[in-house]
């Protein structure tokens, strides 16, 4: 019976040294790690794979962690990235090669899972399941250099640090990291997936045509942050709610990602006011008209949050945290300056 891709990759582990000897040999030993530039042998020493431990779990042998971009693995991936293979029976046979392993005997193949369509809403569930959490990645260096601190109940951001970027068709892929934003229904089930490409260091976003791209189902859903009762506010743009949460801490918030979609989100059926966090320019304009008639329709109390500047990211980025509170004080319902805005600010 041949071996899982578990079993090839403890046997790997188990020759840990000698696997990094050979497909990372840009590396070099330092006491129980096997450092190296990436996965990729690049030289450096920013990767480190462990060459001793258990045979499962954090510490275990094989396992390696890239401190400069946040991927980590097995040495099954060691030797996909370092040999340029796509095909995991391609993988699998070098790692057999490797160990000096018999070939396995042909067996009837059996059903192999679809492939999720390209853009599909499993698609993007796959894309952010195979994320990570920002705390400490290039994500969060884009947003505070944007000005955005307020970064507490961000579940709904990822990041992934190679994901792929196509510029058209005929082109080749590439990869950048990337901000991952999940977009979900009323009900919390994910229908799509939003990437800003970022500059490798985080600074700002990619230098590409068109950094920032939606898959997956997304007229009426959104972006969350925080869970809606009574009160929503509803913009366009990520980095636009972001910043206004950084004035209005606990107020629960949802990114639509356009005008066209700012206008058709879907209302919780709890909510009585909604603020609609307006663009300053025509499309702005046109998803604030239109989502006051729908809110009107609802018997749900709009109010409109205009920025100073182009955007409410701009207002704070150019103006200061304190020049936005200010601002946005005097457009709250009273009732929610107490309740939604810090108390150094209200």
């Amino acid at each position: 019976m041949s071996e899982t891709p578990h079993d090839l990759a403890r046997r790997l582990a188990d020759r840990a040294e000698a696997v990094c000897r050979h497909y990372l040999s840009a590396g070099h030993r330092e006491g129980r790690y096997w450092l190296v530039g990436d996965v990729r042998n690049t030289p450096g020493r920013s990767m480190f794979v462990r060459l001793k431990g258990g045979e499962s779990g954090k510490g275990a042998a094989g396992k390696w962690t890239d401190a400069a971009t946040g991927e980590h693995g097995d040495l099954l991936d060691v030797i996909r990235e370092s040999c340029g293979l796509a095909d995991f029976k391609d993988i699998t046979e070098e790692a057999r090669t490797f160990l000096s392993l018999p070939r396995p005997e042909l067996q009837r193949p059996r059903p192999r899972a679809s492939a999720a369509p390209a853009g599909s809403p499993e698609a993007a569930r796959r894309l952010f399941a195979m994320s990570q959490p920002i705390s400490g990645t290039l994500v969060e260096t884009y947003l505070r250099r944007r000005g955005i601190t307020t970064l507490h109940g961000t579940g709904s951001l990822r990041f992934h640090p190679r994901c792929y970027y196509r510029p058209d068709e005929y082109s080749p892929t590439e990869t950048w990291p990337a901000m991952i934003a999940s977009v979900t229904d009323l009900g919390g089930r994910l229908t799509g997936a939003h990437r800003t490409w970022l500059a490798p260091d985080g600074s700002c976003k990619a230098p590409i045509d068109t950094p920032r791209r939606a898959m997956g189902y997304l007229l009426g859903h959104a972006v969350r942050f925080g869970v809606a009762h009574d009160v929503l506010a509803a913009g366009e743009g990520i980095e636009t709610i972001l910043s206004l949460r950084c004035a209005l801490p606990s107020m629960p918030m949802v990114a639509a990602l356009s005008a066209a979609h700012l206008a058709a989100i879907l209302f919780p059926a709890t909510v009585g006011r909604l603020y609609i966090v307006r663009d300053d320019d025509p499309a702005g304009d046109g998803a604030r008209d239109r989502l006051t008639e729908r809110a009107h329709a609802a018997g749900i109390e709009p109010i409109v949050l205009s920025p100073a500047l182009g955007d409410f990211n701009e207002d704070l980025r150019t103006l200061g945290l304190i020049a936005l509170q200010a601002q946005v004080r005097i457009q709250l319902a009273p009732d929610d300056v107490a309740r939604f805005m810090s108390p150094e600010a209200a």
